[in-house]
């Protein structure tokens, strides 16, 4: 027998739970690009996206995922030969620094593991060291995927300042954006990069790149920028279809104007308070559940824990095997462990996460919870007692 039959609950870290308001906006026939409402629509999403990246600067959207905008963001400001620094805290500090290398820059990472976030001592000591200032952008992320750190964005600009550094600070908010607190502006980023399968809580397809005056610079002194990546007439188009190179994404522009509005509706403070708590239940649980169990959370300290995601130890092959059980037997599907494979574990199978990001409550989190202790029940994996009462203590208390 089956337990699974039902509506799925996909609680991967993106993409996230798609609102029913967001696909009943995408479902219709297509628009006129030309002239009308689509025009009208687009130019509003601009300034709503700027408000929930808290910026007053220049945003430009492209048709693409998270790594599009990566390369869209570095396309715009690194030329070949030119040096990033990648204070890496996971698998995705990584890939953005070989998306860099593979457009001709020289990339120095600084790997703090996968459960620690970035130790400002070190990247002082790097910057600090680069007398030439050969360094021309340091790429932050602020909330790594794989591993669910959240590092200090904000204390990445203050150690930069204190350096004397005139690097870009360049933020990746792919799992953060509309779900950790950020503020682009008052925490001194040149550049962020974001896309809209996350906390925006849109179909992939769309990616963002937000940048300011001083970026702006860099990018006018750049020796060429290929049409597609050039962010100058996205970001101030006489035209509308210079806002997307070409043809709009007219459907998933229709679906992010909902999710906005949904956005704008709840504010911003109320929804990072609600990834908060929600946050803290499923810590309560683990916590509880590791006291007699090998579960356990990647990040130690609450402090440097993501709101959006959660990276989980188990020990293999306990992690594929709860995955499984949860899917097959319940139709919850829970995240692999990205980029967590050691030599002792090389398929990854004793890691997972739990996605909670965007259009999740408290009902959502505390089901997810209440079938990965039954699977851990299912599968004699041991586990502490407490874990769904300490979790709805959370929830109850708000």
């Amino acid at each position: 027998m089956t337990l699974s039959k039902g509506r799925p609950y996909l609680a991967i870290p993106g993409p996230s739970v798609m609102p029913e308001e967001v696909l009943r906006a995408m479902h219709r026939s297509a628009p006129n690009i030309y002239e009308g409402e689509l025009i009208d629509m687009t130019h509003g999403l601009v300034p709503d996206l700027k408000h929930v990246a808290g910026t007053r600067h220049n945003a430009a959207i492209y048709i693409g995922n998270g790594h599009a905008a990566w390369e869209a963001a570095l396309s715009n400001v690194i030329a070949p030969g030119d040096r990033v620094l990648v204070p890496a805290t996971g698998r995705f500090g990584f890939g953005w620094g070989e998306m860099a290398e593979g457009l001709g820059a020289e990339v120095e990472v600084l790997d703090f593991g996968r459960q620690h976030a970035m130790d400002m001592t070190m990247v002082a000591e790097s910057l600090a060291g680069d007398k030439d200032h050969r360094i021309k952008a340091v790429l932050g992320v602020h909330v790594d995927t794989s591993t669910s750190v959240r590092n200090d964005i904000a204390a990445l600009r203050a150690t930069m300042d204190e350096v004397g550094h005139p690097a870009l600070l360049m933020a990746d908010c792919i799992a953060s954006l509309g779900c950790d607190r950020f503020e682009m502006d008052n925490w001194g980023v040149d550049v962020m990069v974001s896309a809209s399968q996350k906390g925006l809580m849109v179909p992939p397809g769309l990616g963002f790149v937000f940048f300011n005056d001083k970026a702006a610079a860099v990018r006018s002194d750049m020796p060429r920028v290929s049409r597609y990546w050039d962010w100058t007439d996205r970001a101030n188009p006489e035209f509308y279809y210079q806002l997307f190179c070409g043809t709009a994404p007219t459907h998933h522009l229709y679906g992010l104007r909902t999710a906005l509005d949904m956005i704008l509706d709840e504010g911003l403070e109320n929804i990072w308070a609600r990834h908060a708590t929600l946050a803290r239940a499923i810590w309560a649980a683990v916590e509880a559940w590791g006291q007699a169990g090998p579960i356990a959370l990647n990040i130690q300290d609450p402090a440097l824990r993501s709101h959006a995601v959660t990276s989980l130890r188990i020990g293999a092959p306990h992690g594929t095997a709860l995955r499984r059980w949860t899917q097959h037997e319940a139709g919850l599907t829970l995240g692999i462990g990205l980029g967590m494979s050691t030599e002792q574990d090389p398929g990854g199978d004793g890691f997972f996460r739990f996605g909670h990001m965007g259009h999740v409550n408290a009902q959502m989190i505390l089901g997810m919870l209440s079938t990965v202790q039954a699977g851990m029940t299912a599968l004699d994996i041991p586990f502490g007692d407490g874990g769904l009462d300490a979790a709805t203590a959370v929830i109850a208390k708000g």
